[in-house]
């Protein structure tokens, strides 16, 4: 299997996931998630989804884009900024002519402290005006997109548990299973959320895996007492 997830990282609330079978590239299942994007947003990726094609899907649809660029990917100073970053176009593939590109800001750093020093990170992002968003201010946010990774831990590891194989044997039995683990992590962290907020608490405050002890134990029937 396969999954792309639209995941709010403050949360780890999965707001929108595509899967499929494991001959379904990644890009293909990006590209279907701007239906659930809008104003208001931000979305961070990963280098391997930079493309005018998947920018312009999400960007029409209201949201901001802070993705990494790819380390081959050459992204030539048009507009020096005064914070260090710049702007610069990218260009579709099968756009030889380059008539049609897209504006982006360039943001370029290196991480100290991370045990990756002298790493070059470059960003690139819809958010072209730098006094509004200092490209450090960037830099510390794109940081925030491996909250994705302790959501997929959270799936795997904890809630359907390691080595656990899915039990149906057709294709869409497993796709019905995958959407029930994704149904009930959302409403464990939906509990999370109204809970944090009754208490004062930023909802990473709570710890998941304590939570979805107590809601197992709360649980009266075990799944063999479900009717079929």
């Amino acid at each position: 299997m396969r999954m792309a997830c639209l995941i709010e990282v403050g949360t780890h609330l999965v707001l929108d996931a595509e899967p499929a079978g494991c001959r379904t590239g990644e890009v293909t299942l990006v590209g279907r998630l701007p239906r659930s994007c809008g104003p208001g947003q931000l979305l961070l990726a990963d280098r391997e989804f930079l493309g005018v094609q998947l920018w312009r899907a999400f960007t029409t649809s209201g949201a901001d884009l802070l993705w990494r660029v790819p380390a081959n990917r050459v992204l030539p100073v048009e507009r020096q900024l005064r914070d260090g970053s710049w702007i610069s176009r990218i260009h579709a593939q099968t756009d030889r002519a380059h008539t049609d590109p897209v504006v982006v800001r360039v943001v370029a750093y290196q991480l100290n402290g991370t045990g990756r020093e002298g790493e070059d990170y470059r960003l690139a992002t819809s958010l072209l005006d730098a006094r509004r968003y200092p490209a450090r201010q960037l830099a510390a946010l794109y940081q925030e997109r491996w909250e994705a990774k302790a959501v997929f831990t959270e799936l795997k590891n904890h809630q359907r548990g390691t080595r656990v194989v899915l039990s149906r044997k057709t294709p869409d039995g497993v796709l019905q299973q995958i959407r029930a683990h994704l149904l009930v992590h959302h409403a464990l962290r939906e509990l999370m959320v109204r809970t944090a907020a009754t208490r004062g608490l930023l909802a990473d405050r709570i710890s998941f895996t304590e939570t979805l002890c107590s809601a197992r134990r709360s649980v009266t029937l075990t799944p063999s007492s479900f009717p079929p």
